[in-house]
C-alpha cells in the first residue's frame, strides 16, 4: 500500500530532515563562531573575559527564552514563514555587528539580534521534524540536529580563516551574505505534514473539509504535567555544563600557550563529537529507550569535565572536546523526540520552545560567571567543579523521566 504524500513516513519527510539540517548548521555555526571572534572583541574594545562572554550569553538567553514564542508562531503560521524571518534577522544582525563601535553595540546586534533570529529558526525547524516520523523519530531527529554539530565544526574555522585573511568585520559581512543565501533556500523547503495542518486523510471529516487536531496534549495541558517540569529541571541544570566550553575552552587553550588556530579548532572538535553523538545516539536510543539514553549522556557529559580538569596540553583538550561534544550531541538530539513521545504532536513546537527556555538562564549566566571566576582566580578549575555538581543535579532530575516498570499483580 502506497503511503500518502505527506504522511509521517513519506519521502518528503527526509527533505524536511535535511532542510532542517542546513538551517541548524547555519544558525549554530553563527552562534558558536563567537569563539573565533572572542579575541577580536577583547582586543578591539579592551574588555575582560566576563564582559566579552556576555555576548555569547545574551545570544543564548534570547534564543532559549524566546524559543517558546518562535514555536507558537510556527504552530500557527507554519515553519517556512517563521524560519525565513529568522534567517533575515540573523543576516541583518551580523551586518549591524560588523559596524559596531562599542561592545554595547555588539551586545545588541550579535547578542540580542542573532539570538532573536535563532529563536525564530531553532524550535520551529527542529519541532517540525518530529510529526513527520513515527518509528524512526530518534534517527530523524538525530540527523536533523547533527546540523548543529556540522555548523560548530565548520563555520568557526572558516570564520577564523577569514579573520586572519581580512579582519573580523569583513568576516561578519561574508557570513551575513552566506546566511541569507543558504538560509532562504533551506527555509523555503520547510512545511508541516498534512495532519499537523489539520487536514484529514479520509472519512466524513475530509469530505466535509473539517479540520482534525493532531494527537497529543495542548501546551496548557503539557504545563500541568509533572513530567514536563522534571524535564525542565533537567535542562536548567544541564545548560551551564553544555555551554561553558563553547565560550571558554579556546581561551583555556590559549592560556596553555596553544596557537589561535588550534585553540579555535577545539570548538570544531566539539562539533565532530556532536555529529557522532547526534547520528549514533539517536538511532541507538530508538532501541535502548530514549530517556535512559538521555541520562547516560548527561552523566557522560559531566564525566568529560574530569579530562578538562586534568588537561595539561592540547591532546587532552581535544579528548575533552570530542567527549563533551559526543555527550552534548546525544542529549540535544533526544530532547525533541522525548517531548513528542510524552506529549504528542499537537503543540510540539511550542512545547519544545517552552522546554528550551530552561536553558536560557544557564546559557547566559554560565559563560559570564565562568569568565568572572577566571578574572578573579586566574583559573578554570573552580568552574569545572561547579559544572560537575550541576551535572549531578541534572542527572537526578532526568532519572524521574525514566518509565517505571509495570507492577506484576500476579505475584
Amino acid at each position: 500500500m502506497t503511503a500518502a504524500p505527506h504522511t509521517p513516513e513519506s519521502r518528503y519527510a527526509w527533505v524536511i530532515v535535511w532542510a532542517t539540517f542546513v538551517c541548524l548548521s547555519l544558525i549554530f555555526g553563527v552562534s558558536y563562531s563567537f569563539a573565533a571572534f572572542f579575541k577580536s572583541f577583547a582586543s578591539e574594545f579592551a574588555a575582560q573575559r566576563a564582559d566579552v562572554s556576555l555576548v555569547f550569553g545574551l545570544t543564548g538567553l534570547v534564543y532559549f527564552s524566546m524559543g517558546i514564542g518562535g514555536g507558537m508562531l510556527a504552530d500557527r503560521f507554519g515553519p517556512r514563514m517563521v524560519c525565513s524571518a529568522g534567517m533575515v534577522c540573523i543576516a541583518g544582525s551580523l551586518l549591524a555587528a560588523s559596524w559596531a563601535t562599542s561592545l554595547q553595540a555588539v551586545y545588541w546586534s550579535y547578542g540580542v539580534g542573532i539570538g532573536l533570529g535563532i529563536a525564530l529558526v531553532y524550535t520551529p525547524s527542529i519541532g517540525n521534524v518530529q510529526p513527520w516520523f513515527t518509528a524512526r523519530r530518534g534517527l530523524a531527529g538525530g540527523i536533523a540536529s547533527s546540523g548543529i554539530g556540522l555548523g560548530t565544526l565548520v563555520v568557526p574555522v572558516l570564520v577564523s580563516i577569514a579573520i586572519a585573511a581580512y579582519d573580523w568585520r569583513i568576516a561578519m559581512r561574508i557570513m551575513s551574505a552566506g546566511v541569507l543565501l543558504l538560509g532562504m533556500i533551506a527555509t523555503g523547503l520547510l512545511k508541516r505534514p498534512e495532519l499537523a495542518t489539520g487536514a484529514s486523510s479520509g472519512g466524513a471529516s475530509a469530505a466535509n473539509g473539517a479540520k482534525q487536531a493532531p494527537p497529543g496534549k495542548t501546551l496548557a495541558e503539557t504545563l500541568r504535567d509533572k513530567r514536563f517540569w522534571w524535564f525542565y529541571a533537567f535542562t536548567l541544570a544541564a545548560a551551564p555544563v553544555m555551554f561553558i566550553p563553547f565560550a571558554h575552552v579556546s581561551a583555556s587553550a590559549r592560556d596553555l600557550g596553544i596557537d589561535e588556530a588550534r585553540a579555535v579548532g577545539l570548538v570544531g572538535f566539539i562539533g565532530i563529537g556532536s555529529l557522532l553523538g547526534r547520528f549514533g545516539i539517536g538511532a541507538l536510543a530508538d532501541r535502548l529507550g530514549r530517556t535512559w539514553t538521555l541520562n547516560l549522556m548527561q552523566v557522560s557529559m559531566g564525566a568529560s569535565y574530569l579530562m578538562w580538569w586534568a588537561a595539561g596540553g592540547y591532546p587532552a583538550l581535544v579528548v575533552f572536546a570530542l567527549w563533551m561534544g559526543l555527550s552534548y550531541g546525544g542529549i540535544v538530539s533526544l530532547m525533541p523526540a522525548i517531548c513528542m513521545d510524552m506529549f504528542g504532536g499537537r503543540a510540539i513546537a511550542g512545547i519544545v520552545g517552552s522546554l528550551y527556555s530552561a536553558a536560557a538562564l544557564g546559557n547566559l549566566l554560565g559563560p559570564v560567571l565562568a569568565g568572572r571566576v577566571f578574572d578573579q582566580s586566574g583559573s578554570y578549575q573552580p568552574v569545572i567543579w561547579i559544572c560537575l555538581a550541576f551535572s549531578v543535579l541534572s542527572a537526578l532530575a532526568g532519572a524521574q523521566l525514566i518509565p517505571k516498570p509495570a507492577s506484576n499483580s500476579g505475584h
